[in-house]
């Protein structure tokens, strides 16, 4: 049976023609901080590269910061913020109940530290109240915090309102932009965050690199201490062969930008056709509000009540589907996903929500395929549920 990956949000595969765009830089000598000439042949080509990726995303080269990945970048930003943005003695911090762990996790740090947190609210949708978070923003807040795309639902969110509103009262913004980057538009201009993080696997570029956007004027602290690369925001060699790759994937992206939308709108919407039509809408719930562009054009979150998610994700493996119930940074934890507590999903699907998410390679045949292994997933596993409480099973179609 023919594997078919439905897991992008976790990790896209490499372009075989970013690999390309890689290979010279992965073989070639010299450190770009150097001053011989091999050296400055690797600097212009990082110099290229930052180029490229402020180019898409309306930002200036020297606002770039190079970094391991999104969960680097996202550190960097919210222990960079905090450190060195706000007024004397402001140790207040508004975020999102939904943040990624990259996210959510060093803003819990802080507060262990001492910072008073309010996390808003969010509805049964995933739309974050940004009303709340407007009106937890004051005098003492140090920074604030908002996903762009949701890792789960992929609902989008109203950050460039929360930036407005925050700068109007001196309060910098962070926006958690790891799964919006090469998936949907971005302008770091005209967002008016402070801070915008993104990771280069999650739109077909290397694994270990991403970058974190700092807006000029701003102050960021560095967690690492060692050297002056990059203006001593982030000291340390740069892996130049990893930037170029990052900015051959996502100038692959903005020049099929159109193109890969449209196809991923029309790919979603014909999986989630196939799986209603095989189990009825009763069985399947859909996360997410339904206005056009409310949610990632490759991103789909459905809830199959009453279900064992963890068998449902077992069958779906073994029919050769690979999917998600959620954030594969926290794929190891028992508990129930904190975003989906917090949106008030009912208990018969907390644990019964699955993640589709498509790529650049992604094609019709797949997701036909796909939908028919889900609808016979999906009975399989309630067959078995009934079978175990003695229920009869149901007669054949």
């Amino acid at each position: 049976m023919r594997p078919i990956y439905l897991d992008h949000n976790a990790s896209a595969p490499l372009d075989p023609e970013v690999l390309e765009a890689m290979r010279p830089h992965l073989l070639a000598p010299g450190n770009p901080e150097s001053r011989h000439g091999l050296a400055r042949g690797m600097r212009r080509a990082i110099d290229h590269a930052r180029e490229t990726i402020a180019g898409i995303l309306n930002a200036e080269p020297s606002e770039i910061v190079f970094t391991s990945g999104g969960t680097e970048a996202n550190n960097l930003a919210v222990f960079g913020l905090a450190a060195g943005e706000g007024r004397e003695g402001a140790r207040h911090v508004v975020t999102s109940p939904i943040e990624h762990p990259a996210v959510a996790e060093p803003v819990a740090r802080l507060e262990a530290g001492g910072f008073v947190v309010d996390r808003g609210l969010v509805s049964s949708d995933g739309r974050v109240d940004i009303w709340t978070m407007f009106d937890q923003v004051g005098p003492q807040t140090r920074l604030s915090t908002l996903i762009l795309a949701h890792n789960e639902t992929g609902v989008i969110q109203h950050v460039g309102l929360l930036a407005k509103r925050a700068q109007a009262v001196g309060v910098p913004v962070h926006t958690d932009a790891v799964q919006a980057v090469g998936r949907i538009p971005v302008d770091f201009r005209a967002l008016g965050v402070a801070t915008l993080a993104a990771s280069a696997h999650k739109f077909h570029g290397p694994v270990g690199v991403g970058f974190l956007l700092v807006r000029s004027g701003t102050r960021l602290e560095p967690m690492l201490l060692g050297g002056g690369q990059q203006g001593g925001r982030r000291p340390g060699t740069q892996a130049v062969a990893l930037a170029v790759g990052m900015a051959a994937a996502l100038r692959r992206w903005h020049l099929e930008a159109g193109a890969r939308i449209a196809r991923w709108h029309a790919l979603k919407r014909r999986l989630e056709g196939g799986i209603v039509a095989g189990l009825g809408r009763e069985a399947v719930v859909t996360t997410g509000p339904i206005e056009p562009g409310s949610t990632l054009p490759q991103t789909l979150h459905l809830g199959f009540p009453g279900l064992d998610g963890d068998a449902l994700l077992l069958q779906l493996d073994l029919a050769g589907v690979s999917v998600s119930m959620g954030s594969a940074c926290a794929s190891g934890s028992t508990t129930a996903s904190p975003s989906l507590v917090a949106m008030g999903v009912p208990a018969d699907r907390l644990r019964s929500s699955v993640r589709f998410s498509l790529g650049a390679g992604t094609t019709e045949v797949e997701i036909e395929e796909a939908a028919g292994r889900v609808v016979a997933a999906v009975r399989r596993v309630a067959e078995a549920q009934e079978a175990s409480l003695g229920i009869p099973g149901r007669p054949p179609d």
